[in-house]
């Protein structure tokens, strides 16, 4: 009987963290498919969804953000928020946008959680327009 329970809040449990973003999330580097770096994803008392960069897996050629326009030019790319006012809406975080450190740029963003994955997809105007990558949940 204390099986069937466990097994019941488990899959509980489960069911209610599957469409939550909150946690550590590997990046991938498009061009070399090498993890890159831990993004960590919270929520503030907005109610949105924000992402840091907490850990940097391989030396970035820049160790600010050179090309940011906003607020984080020239701020260290390490602890840089780089997912910004993401909204739950259903299975989908929408509303917000992401920035690239590398070239500094701002893209409006969706991200859908698929069990231990996340799909991040950045796009300037229309959704069809832009990249996807897949993040990974750091246990």
């Amino acid at each position: 009987m204390k099986k069937i329970i466990f097994a019941f809040v488990a899959l509980f449990f489960a069911t209610l963290s599957y469409a939550q973003i909150e946690g550590k999330w590997k990046t991938i580097d498009d061009e070399t498919g090498q993890a890159k770096s831990i993004v960590e994803i919270y929520k503030k008392s907005d109610g949105k969804y924000y992402g840091k960069v907490s850990q940097l897996l391989i030396k970035p050629t820049h160790e600010t953000c050179i090309d940011c326009k906003d607020d984080r030019k020239n701020k260290p790319i390490l602890g840089m928020e780089i997912v910004r006012g993401m909204k739950k809406e259903g299975k989908e975080f929408t509303g917000g946008t992401i920035t690239d450190p590398k070239t500094g740029k701002t893209y409006k963003c969706n991200i859908t959680r698929e069990g231990d994955k996340l799909n991040v997809r950045g796009y300037i105007g229309f959704s069809l327009i832009g990249r996807s990558q897949t993040w990974h949940a750091v246990k």
